[in-house]
């Protein structure tokens, strides 16, 4: 563990990185090219106090939650991520699940989204980052990780059922349909432990899902066109889309309202509501 060298490392990649690069306006009064460290500190959900503290060297010593969150807000390489964990203390992070790397590519495409909610995950639908608009719509992301898997909206969908009530029951049967023909075929293009240890939970979690898989349908999900009730704006009907990695571990996954409907307009209130309930409601 190196703290010091740990705050200088950070302090240069904060330098490099310009604010357009992560979705930040540069603003006429910007005195250094790269990011402020308040701007790094939003990025990465700390306080700036905190953050500060850690470029200085000092005995804070982040968790491996929150060196993922920096490497993510500055960008970094999956070999400067690493380093990042070496420095810090803790080794290098499994290559896929919560902690894994996003590439910067599509770190980039989630940046230019912020008019449609766009939610990166793992190919196990563990969430890893969203912006603002889809944290909104579908809520927060999980604080830290519970555990391999244990995260996964499909995990949740058949074991926590609070995780459906943002869909109108009468969806219910054909999102778990999809929800378990989509892991099918993760499972048969990766048998690792992780997704093995997930099936079996789930198998004897959820007679549901075990009915389910005892089918084998195999359908990965590309586009869908699927119903949300939020709580505030109301019902929205919402085209879904996916782009996959390379290796096809992760996806971005982005929303759209068809332009003219109502669903349009609802989608475009929340995005000036945000988070925020309405005063009268």
């Amino acid at each position: 563990m190196d703290l010091t060298e740990l705050g200088a490392f950070l302090k240069t990649r904060r330098d490099r990185i310009r604010p357009a690069e992560v979705g930040l306006t540069a603003g006429p009064r910007r005195r250094v090219p790269g990011l402020r460290r308040e701007e790094v500190a939003l990025l990465a959900g700390a306080s700036v106090d905190y953050y500060t503290e850690l470029e200085r060297g000092g005995s804070a010593r982040p968790s491996e939650q929150m060196l993922t969150a920096l490497a993510r807000a500055l960008r970094l390489t999956s070999d400067e991520r690493d380093h990042l964990f070496h420095l810090a203390g803790h080794p290098s992070p499994p290559p896929h699940g919560p902690l894994g790397h996003i590439d910067p590519g599509m770190l980039a495409l989630l940046d230019r989204l912020a008019d449609t909610p766009a939610r990166i995950m793992t190919d196990l639908h563990e969430p890893l980052t969203q912006n603002a608009l889809a944290t909104a719509l579908l809520g927060p992301l999980p604080a830290a990780s519970r555990g391999p898997g244990s995260d996964s909206h499909v995990h949740l969908w058949f074991t926590s059922p609070e995780t459906r009530d943002l869909y109108p029951a009468e969806d219910h049967p054909a999102h778990s349909y999809d929800f378990v023909a989509d892991l099918r075929a993760v499972a048969a293009r990766r048998d690792d432990a992780d997704v093995r240890r997930m099936v079996s939970q789930l198998r004897a979690r959820s007679e549901e899902f075990a009915e389910l898989w005892e089918r084998r349908d195999v359908a990965v999900r590309r586009q869908a066109r699927k119903r949300l009730v939020h709580p505030v704006v109301g019902e929205l009907e919402l085209d879904c889309h996916n782009l996959f990695s390379e290796d096809g571990r992760q996806r971005l996954l982005w929303l759209s309202a068809r332009p003219g409907t109502p669903d349009a307009d609802r989608l475009a209130l929340l995005s000036v509501i945000g988070t925020q309930e309405l005063a009268d409601r």
